[in-house]
């Protein structure tokens, strides 16, 4: 079998592809978008034989992978933790709709956060819509998880989830793949009324569907994904999901002396589980998120016999990810050594690039504020990279919730007295989930000015198509917004006092403004410039 050295999310994105993969969507974000990325770049993709797209955001893309199922083909949507809760409604709907051609939501959690504003563990999910999860421990398993979720989706109509966690979605390793199967024949669901979620029909597909759960039991415990390994010394036993059982082997240089269960499939596989609480007295939980298995088997009140212990019982950080030195703390076994302080690398601040319109345009915000002498106004923020104003030398914004709260914020501040008040978000998180916040704005004739600025690119997460694509002025006219107040500055250091003027009008302006700040991020311009112009800049 030919080796390729590959991301863990890598690896799933060619294991879809190899699995009969016909049509892939996702938002882009960290740390999910290498399996889009991979996707869309792959030969099959360029070819044309698999439909790979970004799309405006978590929502559509898994709506139109649920359609996709629907035509009988094999599709995947992909996204972050977060994502996971804007594409909620689906999810949990299309549990109960259920799928026909092999539907697959990949979601990749980070704990620790390293590029999120929580540690949202996604197995939470899985149990409010009732489908099975798989959890890889390694990227050969990343690889081989999409055919087997595909199987397992079309065996029991129902979608399933693959979840990552960052270590191993950013982390290479050698995989070996296989021969690429053939991608399923168009063909309609048997029973098309099962996606018309009337209430007479969506009761009846929902006690179908909890009727399944001890079939998708079954299907856990008999799963490749999970296992049952003896182990001499019963003193203790080790339950660990995922890339948590890499960890476990790693301490114990793959000898582990102790009962171990490998948890890489869910529902859990319950008689794997009580085989473990039968023979030891003392069982440890290792899984990389929130306690999501510790809490089930220590139940309420806490059960005493086997004392279970993990994240609830502080012998592991309630917070945080996972590691060879975290695990072999709580087995009481030396890890990895501490890097002594003189060659741990000091920590960089993230910081805007030189050059970003974002930079420019946060300038000119804070002036323009200044020179409007209201003291007391508030900049209500958004996820982007412009979400580095907080930090100096910008200082520019007063908050940042999850994607498209800052129009919605500002709206409600206003409403509340607050003035004035202002909006700052990018042109994909505005047509990711700030449109709708904007017609709120308009129906209410709300008071505040929306600065949008158009890099023309998802740049935070390297640069994807912006859902944008220039059509702000139309999109912001079509919502309603006067079009005498919508605005359109170039973010340079040579237009700043004139921005800063058109900024300081607006602010003033008793409504709804607009003011859109044009200007491409200067990493796509840089990747687009002449080989003669290193720059590759304007201004």
């Amino acid at each position: 079998m030919p080796i390729q050295l590959l991301l863990g999310d890598e690896a799933l994105a060619r294991g879809a592809i190899d699995a009969g993969l016909s049509a892939a969507y996702a938002y882009p974000g960290t740390p999910s978008t290498e399996i889009t990325e991979y996707a869309i770049a792959s030969p099959e993709s360029q070819r044309g034989t698999i439909h790979c797209r970004w799309t405006a955001n978590e929502k559509t893309a898994l709506e139109a992978a649920l359609g996709a199922s629907y035509a009988g083909k094999r599709a995947m949507a992909s996204m972050k933790h977060v994502g996971l809760n804007v594409a909620a409604d689906p999810f949990v709907n299309a549990a109960i709709a259920g799928a026909h051609g092999g539907l697959i939501i990949t979601v990749a959690d980070d704990p620790s956060m390293h590029s999120s504003q929580n540690e949202q563990d996604s197995r939470l999910y899985t149990e409010l819509a009732l489908i099975p999860c798989i959890e890889p421990a390694d990227q050969q398993e990343a690889y081989r998880a999409p055919a087997h979720a595909f199987a397992l989706s079309e065996r029991n109509r129902i979608p399933v989830m693959i979840r990552l966690t960052t270590r191993l979605a950013h982390s290479r390793a050698t995989v070996a793949v296989g021969e690429s199967r053939e991608q399923n024949t168009l063909s309609l669901p048997p029973d098309p009324r099962r996606y018309i979620l009337l209430p007479a029909i969506a009761r009846g597909s929902y006690e179908d569907l909890v009727s399944r759960q001890p079939d998708l039991v079954r299907e856990s415990e008999e799963s490749p994904f999970n296992s049952f390994s003896d182990g001499a010394d019963t003193s203790l036993g080790i339950v660990a999901c995922g890339i948590a059982h890499n960890y476990v082997q790693e301490v114990y240089d793959g000898s582990c002396p102790h009962p171990i269960i490998k948890i890489g499939q869910y529902p859990v596989p319950a008689s794997l589980v009580a085989r473990l609480l039968e023979c030891c007295p003392r069982i440890v939980v290792f899984e990389d998120g929130y306690p999501f298995l510790e809490g089930k088997l220590r139940g309420f009140p806490g059960r005493q016999t086997p004392e279970i212990i993990g994240r609830l019982s502080g012998h592991l950080p309630r917070t945080g990810e996972l590691g060879p030195r975290v695990v072999g703390r709580a087995l009481g076994i030396d890890g990895p050594k501490e890097r002594s302080s003189s060659s741990t690398p000091v920590a960089r601040p993230p910081a805007l690039c030189p050059g970003c319109p974002h930079a420019d345009t946060c300038r000119a915000l804070t002036a323009a504020i200044a020179s409007s002498g209201a003291g007391s106004a508030r900049v209500f923020s958004d996820i982007g990279c412009y979400t580095l104003g907080a930090l100096p030398p910008y200082e520019a914004i007063d908050t940042c919730v999850e994607m498209g709260s800052s129009i919605t914020m500002a709206r409600g501040a206003a409403d509340a007295g607050l003035a004035p008040v202002l909006a700052l978000i990018g042109d994909s998180t505005f047509t990711h989930s700030g449109m709708t916040g904007l017609l709120d704005c308009v129906n209410d004739d709300v008071n505040l000015t929306v600065v949008i600025v158009d890099n023309g690119t998802v740049a935070m997460t390297g640069g994807q198509r912006s859902a944008a694509e220039s059509r702000l002025v139309a999109i912001c006219a079509g919502l309603g917004v006067a079009r005498d107040h919508i605005r359109v500055i170039e973010p340079l250091p040579g237009n700043h006092d004139a921005n800063v003027a058109v900024l300081g009008t607006e602010i003033a302006h008793d409504g709804v403004s607009v003011v859109i700040a044009e200007r491409e991020c200067i990493q796509t311009a840089r990747r687009k410039a002449p080989k003669n112009d290193p720059k590759g800049e304007r201004g």
